[in-house]
């Protein structure tokens, strides 16, 4: 997937997020995909996903296997 046009993105924070300056995320639709990126740094880095990687994504978290190795 290439790299979307982010500069005109709609970014919304995780419903997960509590404010409280712990691990927050937003994502935003781009096309054909997702991005995400950390809601304390928006100006750093962001991932993009495909729908196909975001639904799996999505999957794993629901499942509790998300933990990074």
């Amino acid at each position: 997937m290439s790299a979307p046009e982010l500069t005109t993105a709609v970014w919304r924070k995780s419903s997960r997020s509590n404010g409280a300056g712990g691990e927050c995320v937003e994502v935003a639709n781009v096309r054909p995909g997702i991005a995400i990126r950390d809601s304390k740094h928006p100006s750093g880095p962001s991932l993009s996903l495909d729908p196909q990687a975001w639904d799996a994504l999505i999957h794993r978290i629901k499942a509790g296997s998300h933990h990074l190795t």
